[in-house]
């Protein structure tokens, strides 16, 4: 299973996802079985690593995403990943004007498809405070629990038989 989680610049909400799930996964049976990785729907931070304040925000949850570096949405992507997971309904709109018509069935929205309120968000940070980091940070952590039970007691999840 390959999971991308996509938020707009790849360098607060995305970063701060994927270090959440791989350590919600290197946790949990399933450790080594699921990829993870981030990406953006802009090209501002290509390079770049995680905004200071995310990257600080994880630490304090003893997760490092410091070495992460940011990355734009590439149509080969959809062909790549098994789910493209969206920030939020801007990155879900773009992100789908990019996929193949065969792959859109294979876009969400993050927090709803890990088992959180349907339509649900996650904020972006960047032009906020470090409250609104440690909000992200909850919840995607939480959202990366609820991923691990899905993957763990979903048959179509691919790595659990039938």
């Amino acid at each position: 299973m390959k999971l991308l989680v996509v938020c707009l610049g790849n360098i607060c909400r995305s970063p701060m996802a994927e270090g959440a799930l791989r350590a919600r996964l290197a946790a949990s049976p399933l450790a080594g079985r699921v990829q993870v990785d981030s990406a953006g729907t802009g090209d501002w931070h290509v390079g770049q690593p995680p905004d200071p304040r995310a990257i600080a925000c994880a630490a304090g949850h003893g997760v490092d995403i410091a070495g992460l570096r940011a990355r734009q949405l590439q149509r080969a992507d959809f062909d790549s990943f098994d789910w493209v997971l969206c920030a939020d309904d801007a990155n879900l709109r773009d992100a789908a004007r990019w996929a193949p018509a065969a792959r859109r069935e294979r876009l969400a929205l993050y927090l709803p498809w890990a088992g959180g309120p349907a339509g649900q968000a996650i904020p972006d940070p960047y032009t906020g405070s470090r409250a609104d980091f440690e909000h992200v940070w909850a919840l995607v952590d939480a959202a990366a629990g609820r991923v691990v039970a899905r993957l763990l007691h979903d048959a179509d999840s691919g790595i659990i038989g039938p």
